[in-house]
């Protein structure tokens, strides 16, 4: 799997135009079909249908499906949606009140959340480099209340630091 653009046209085009390679040895994706139809649980309770292009590698021949950024792999929620989850619970929600404001099983946001808590520092450390890499000068989040609301709070001046530029 490969994450490429949300913009349909634009990866289209990159395909086409020898513009995206294999993530495994750097040869040159060719288009092949599409990948089976999906549905993806939006914002709001949005339904969207996500057909993946699909594509072959020039080198070694195996293919790659090509995943618009808003999805992650193996996830039937937008990317927006389960980063809610985390958000949400940097505030000091608890899972069953974070599933009731998305409108999800309770199941499922306890696992973004215990997920997101046993990889916080790792989050944090990550977003850290990526804000130091996005600025001259950082300026760095003071500590929050926990480890998931520290990686929370980075994450967001990351964003931040990101669309400014």
């Amino acid at each position: 799997m490969l994450i490429v653009d949300t913009d349909v046209v634009c990866v289209e085009r990159q395909l086409r135009a020898q513009e995206l390679m294999c993530p495994a040895c750097r040869a040159v994706l060719a288009p092949w079909g599409h990948g089976r139809p999906r549905e993806i649980r939006g914002d709001l309770g949005a339904r969207l249908f996500v057909r993946p292009r699909r594509s072959r590698c020039t080198g070694r021949q195996v293919t790659h499906v090509l995943l618009p950024e808003m999805m992650w792999p193996r996830r039937m929620d937008a990317a927006e949606v389960i980063g809610t989850g985390p958000e949400i619970a940097a505030l000091g929600l608890g899972h069953r009140q974070i599933a009731a404001r998305l409108g999800l099983a309770d199941g499922t946001v306890r696992g973004w959340v215990r997920r997101f808590r046993h990889r916080s520092e790792a989050v944090r450390r990550y977003f850290i480099v990526a804000l130091v890499a996005l600025a001259d000068d950082p300026v760095m989040p003071e500590p929050a209340a926990s480890p998931l609301s520290d990686a929370v709070s980075v994450i967001v001046a990351a964003h931040r630091m990101a669309t400014m530029k």
